[in-house]
């Protein structure tokens, strides 16, 4: 697949425009986890945008992401960068062949303690 396959691949996944980010900064202002990423979301959001797809591939900051949603909640044009970093972090499991988990799998994994954004996420995540 080709850089810009994967980034139309990445954009049907999120449901994302990053056309519609004016890179205010907004979101990593706002993101916990600011200091341990290399690129943090308001880049991701560009570099998608710029067709700098395998730089963020081959960086680790898609997974330290927290996931957490406090960029979608500063955003003031609803971006979402934080379904952009996921869909980069499923893009990088299935090219590395490590998203062998498939839904019906899921409910023997449940345990009790288990948070319900947890279980959602996972619903979310393997069925795109």
């Amino acid at each position: 697949m080709n850089a810009q396959d994967k980034i139309e691949n990445i954009k049907r996944i999120s449901g994302v425009n990053p056309l519609k980010c004016m890179r205010c900064g907004k979101c990593t202002a706002t993101c916990p986890n600011f200091a341990a990423m290399e690129y943090h979301p308001h880049q991701f959001v560009y570099m998608i945008e710029t067709g700098r797809i395998e730089e963020l591939l081959k960086s680790d900051s898609a997974f330290k992401c927290l996931s957490c949603m406090a960029c979608l909640e500063r955003c003031p044009r609803m971006v979402e960068p934080s379904k952009l970093i996921e869909a980069v972090r499923l893009t990088v499991e299935r090219e590395q062949g490590q998203n062998y988990m498939v839904p019906d799998d899921i409910p023997a994994l449940l345990d009790e303690d288990l948070p319900q954004q947890a279980i959602v996420a996972a619903f979310r995540k393997y069925t795109k």
